[in-house]
């Protein structure tokens, strides 16, 4: 099975797809029974999802989407007009944006450079910018799109600057990876809002798949004479609203918020040139002379074309007139159908039950544990050896994929897992002997990582982890159930944060082909709202809170348990409470910048809950 190159290279694109995958993944969620876990998918989908999470970069993209918010929220704060971006670039600790003209006075955080030809945002005003703050705010350049790398980052270019035709010459095959990469970020990125992207004569497994994972902004059709009456249509529509909203600009429109809907985006993106006719057609209508929400990629050499951009056979595209020579984002026929079998996975919703629970001999408890590894939160070691912090990421994920394999493994499968794409087994063999060293020994002397008679390596028996001895509660819950709520109150103790937390980027790719992550939410999820259901019929509201909470710690985003939440805190009788944790789920929720609204199962409980309240932001 051939390695999709074209995903893990894509960095933005990755980072949107993985989340959209997670939106998919969380309406599975929804529908899930208790004491089962969603499909895991298999084979080309599962190629497709380790290399999206090696590639996927969410901190660029959050980078980006809440940077270009913020400043367009600060220049309408000032009465200022947004300024024409004609390229970003994404290194990796800033975001540049080249700008014409040059202006020196960007707004804080924002950096001006090169005598304001270039503003910068540095990454570490990441944490300073709330997306909870931006979530009225417009995304003022929709159209930004990756076309490639450089030695020095990412390049975007934005299709709206263009005023006109972008014409892609170059070899059928790589052409049309260019073009179906530039599909596929607009599809899914995070820095647009409701856009329509039209394709035109794409294939239908790369139309229909597209459509499938964002419906709400892809349609294809057969030919450019399908597209154009609705494209000339638009461009109408956003005429007359630039004539009655009073604005001078598209860009001034989304900055000051005014008449909204009218600038949401229309991009066409074809697969063919078009005929000459209908090519006349389309320059005449794209050819504006100014930002009309709108751009235009179609392929060949197309006369009256206002930008040209050439990719070769060996994927180098120069991007004309503004100069960037860039190896370009591509992504072939076979990349794309991995994804697509991967979101069609995430769109069953047949119950699969979870693992049984084998029980058996107590896990040491803390005292007694020599090594303990947490994974029901941000990944925690306590080893007594050494560790070089710069082999301690590595060696991390190697102990957490032992540790998520308690049978033991086969040296070559390690390597397979935690080395993607490929290593020595010199390497190999040495990674493991620094996480024994750093795993030491046991109190009678004994190796806590150590090969059996099969050569499989494993952890000893005085490794302590978090997950095994939720299970092993979970499992004496079951088995004894006087003390059923005792133990299910202890399995939750362990629960700190979100499975696996804090890994670092590109790691763990390894998990798209494990159960940890279908199985242990499940697990949780269940444990906590049995707990919230014995604690309500025994009296004891507050603690039904604490089970609910201690769940969501876990899995913040499963409104099942914010329902738990609510029903318990309005037990306790204290309806202001009940009013903090609506805000707070609204708060939570609304930070996915394509979250479509709370469940209806929710909207039901806060109305029946709250019959007369209103939530922060409207009293």
């Amino acid at each position: 099975m051939s390695w999709p190159h074209g995903i893990a290279a894509a960095s933005l694109l990755a980072a949107g797809l993985l989340g959209a995958l997670g939106r998919r993944r969380r309406t599975q969620m929804w529908h899930r029974a208790f004491g089962h876990m969603i499909v895991r998918p298999e084979g080309a989908a599962v190629e497709a999802e380790r290399a999206l999470r090696i590639g996927a970069d969410e901190d660029a993209a959050r980078l980006l989407d809440l940077g270009l918010r913020h400043m367009s929220k600060s220049m309408a704060a000032g009465g200022r007009a947004l300024p024409t971006i004609y390229g970003v670039h994404l290194g990796h600790g800033s975001l540049d944006l080249w700008i014409a003209p040059a202006d020196r006075n960007p707004p804080a955080p924002w950096q001006a450079f090169d005598d304001g030809q270039v503003w910068r945002l540095g990454a570490d005003a990441l944490p300073g910018l709330e997306a909870s703050d931006l979530v009225d705010v417009l995304a003022p350049y929709p159209g930004l799109v990756s076309i490639g790398t450089n030695d020095n980052g990412r390049i975007l270019v934005d299709l709206e600057a263009a005023h006109g035709l972008i014409a892609l010459r170059g070899p059928e095959d790589t052409r049309r990876a260019v073009l179906s990469a530039v599909a596929l970020e607009l599809a899914t990125n995070r820095w647009s809002d409701h856009m329509r992207i039209t394709l035109v004569g794409f294939d239908a497994e790369l139309g229909e798949g597209l459509a499938e994972i964002a419906p709400d902004r892809v349609r294809s059709v057969p030919t450019l004479e399908d597209a154009l009456p609705e494209l000339e249509g638009r461009s109408e529509e956003v005429r007359q609203a630039l004539a009655a909203s009073g604005v001078d600009s598209v860009l001034t429109g989304r900055c000051r918020g005014v008449f909204g809907e009218a600038w949401m985006p229309h991009y066409l993106i074809m697969a063919d040139q078009p005929p000459e006719r209908d090519a006349d057609r389309l320059v005449a209508l794209a050819r504006t002379g100014t930002r009309m929400a709108a751009g235009y990629v179609v392929p060949g050499d197309v006369q009256g074309a206002t930008w040209t951009w050439d990719v070769d056979a060996a994927g180098r595209l120069q991007a004309g007139v503004l100069g960037f020579d860039v190896e370009a984002q591509l992504v072939g026929d076979d990349d794309y159908r991995g994804v697509f079998e991967l979101f069609r996975t995430a769109a069953r919703l047949e119950p699969v039950e979870l693992p049984g629970l084998a029980g058996g001999e107590e896990p040491p408890t803390a005292q007694e544990s020599s090594v303990e590894v947490r994974l029901l939160g941000p990944i925690e070691v306590d080893a007594p050896g050494p560790m070089d912090e710069s082999r301690r990421e590595l060696c991390t994920e190697l102990l957490v994929y032992l540790a998520a394999h308690p049978e033991g493994v086969h040296p070559t499968v390690l390597s397979g897992a935690i080395w993607p794409r490929g290593t020595s087994a010199g390497v190999r063999d040495a990674s493991v002997a620094r996480v024994s060293d750093w795993l030491g020994r046991d109190a009678r002397g004994r190796p806590n990582l150590y090969h059996d008679d099969r050569g499989r390596i494993r952890l000893g028996s005085e490794v302590r982890v978090d997950l095994n001895v939720f299970r092993w509660l979970v499992w004496r819950s079951a088995a004894e159930p006087a003390s059923e709520t005792a133990y299910m109150a202890y399995a939750l103790d362990l629960v700190r944060g979100p499975l696996l937390a804090d890994r670092p980027r590109g790691r763990y790719a390894w998990l798209a082909d494990h159960d940890l992550e279908f199985e242990a939410p499940a697990r949780v999820i269940d444990v906590a709202h049995r707990l919230v259901v014995l604690r309500l019929e025994e009296g004891d509201p507050r603690g039904a809170v604490s089970a609910a909470r201690a769940g969501l710690r876990l899995a913040p985003e499963d409104e099942g348990l914010w329902r738990d939440l609510l029903r318990a805190t309005h037990a306790t009788g204290d309806v202001a409470q009940v009013e903090v944790a609506v805000d707070e789920l609204r708060g939570r929720v609304g930070r996915d910048p394509l979250f479509d609204g709370l469940q209806p199962e929710t909207e039901a409980l806060v109305e029946e809950l709250l019959p007369d309240w209103n939530p922060v932001g409207s009293r």
